[in-house]
């Protein structure tokens, strides 16, 4: 859970039918930014004990959500006996009718909504990444643009990650059936970048979507991936990106090229959890869906996570996790606050792949230094060159490292 730096914060909440049945509420900037004549604090936990994900029996790695319902687990709800009392209903419809009726019985500075939060496909940096070790990617091969026959700036999905989408769109096409009655999405947002907004439309474009609720994405610039200096965490301009999503709309402000990435600094993880907080905060203040899907990144979600007090649960490629969330509107107490670093310096080797890499250390160039810090074992294993075939056939052929794993 996103640690409140200490802020005290006092529930005003005043009990009310707050909002319209199927719908969770939405703040006005007054509402979020003022309680009471005193500053307001948008406040978030997850609700647990309904998705596989959220409980700490369940293993991340290899976890598949196509396979287990979304990750929904089989039980009884307090609502079923009023809305069914005769066991017809399916699971997905039992869940929403109790989600709602949280909604409708909330008071007004109390919101629930359900985050469906998918990974992107695998894109060429990270077939890349795999091919060259993540030292060398990291030191010298990401902030390129490519190694000669792959480009992975602003990285596009490979083959393996449009299969991905495929079986994201078999898996929605499964949900939405009689058999399943899983809730369409009410909203449907992405990162600016190509890998994100390609998945989202190959997932969904095309499906068989009830009337009130098509796809129509917006593009909103603080879903992106935690801004590196490897290219692949750049991304194209405005106009490109409409002219290749033309259906994709953006959220006001947008701008024409890309502001954030520098290309000789690198984002904080303190600055990301805060980018992270605020575009929940934007979403959650002018958006009244309760279903709503958020295409991003492996790094970007786990912020999310973070920020709503879920448990770490990294997302492999094409993968996607539900959370529960509760927010609530509340007024913040006065306290000493601490200022973050927003950039620093990641330093890399220009001359060409790391020698090594040590645990606590960094890179060590073939200069002799040591560039960059990485979280990593102090055993150092030899890693034969080796090539992988992408998307096109292009290769990409690694050189000789030896690497810490």
């Amino acid at each position: 859970m996103l640690s409140k730096s200490g802020l005290v914060v006092l529930s005003l909440a005043s009990a009310c039918m707050a909002w319209p049945w199927g719908r969770a509420g939405k703040w006005s900037d007054r509402q979020r930014t003022t309680c009471h004549g005193h500053e307001a604090l948008l406040n978030y936990t997850t609700v647990t004990g309904f998705f596989l994900q959220d409980d700490p029996s369940t293993n991340p790695s290899g976890f598949d959500y196509t396979t287990t319902n979304y990750g929904l687990i089989n039980q009884s709800y307090p609502t079923d006996a009023e809305f069914d009392p005769t066991g017809a209903r399916t699971l997905w419809e039992r869940f929403e009718y109790y989600v709602n009726s949280l909604n409708q019985a909330a008071d007004k500075n109390t919101q629930y909504k359900v985050l469906l939060f998918g990974r992107h496909g695998e894109g060429y940096h990270n077939a890349a990444e795999s091919a060259f070790g993540t030292p060398a990617w990291n030191c010298y091969w990401g902030p390129l643009d490519g190694n000669g026959t792959v480009t992975w700036r602003d990285a596009a999905l490979t083959q393996a990650g449009i299969d991905q989408t495929t079986k994201a769109f078999d898996f929605w096409t499964r949900q939405l059936s009689d058999a399943v009655k899983m809730p369409a999405p009410q909203s449907y947002y992405s990162s600016p970048l190509r890998r994100c907004w390609q998945t989202a439309q190959l997932s969904f474009a095309g499906l068989r979507l009830p009337a009130d609720r098509p796809f129509v994405p917006v593009i909103k610039e603080f879903f992106r991936e935690g801004i590196s200096m490897r290219t692949c965490d750049e991304r194209n301009n405005k106009t490109w990106i409409h002219e290749q999503v033309p259906n994709f709309l953006f959220e006001d402000g947008f701008t024409e090229l890309d502001e954030l990435w520098r290309g000789y600094e690198a984002e904080t993880d303190e600055a990301q959890v805060k980018r992270t907080k605020a575009v929940l905060d934007d979403v959650f203040a002018h958006d009244d869906a309760t279903w709503i899907s958020i295409t991003a990144h492996s790094g970007a979600i786990s912020k999310h996570l973070q920020v709503l007090g879920h448990r770490a649960f990294r997302l492999g490629t094409g993968q996607a996790i539900p959370v529960l969330v509760k927010a609530q509107n509340l007024r913040k107490v006065d306290t000493p606050t601490s200022t973050i670093e927003s950039w620093w310096s990641e330093p890399t080797c220009a001359n060409g792949p790391p020698i090594t890499s040590i645990g606590g250390t960094g890179c060590i160039c073939s200069t002799g230094s040591a560039t960059a810090t990485f979280s990593a074992s102090a055993s150092a294993v030899a890693t034969e060159s080796s090539s992988v075939t992408v998307t096109d056939g292009s290769v990409i052929t690694p050189a000789p490292t030896t690497s810490v794993v």
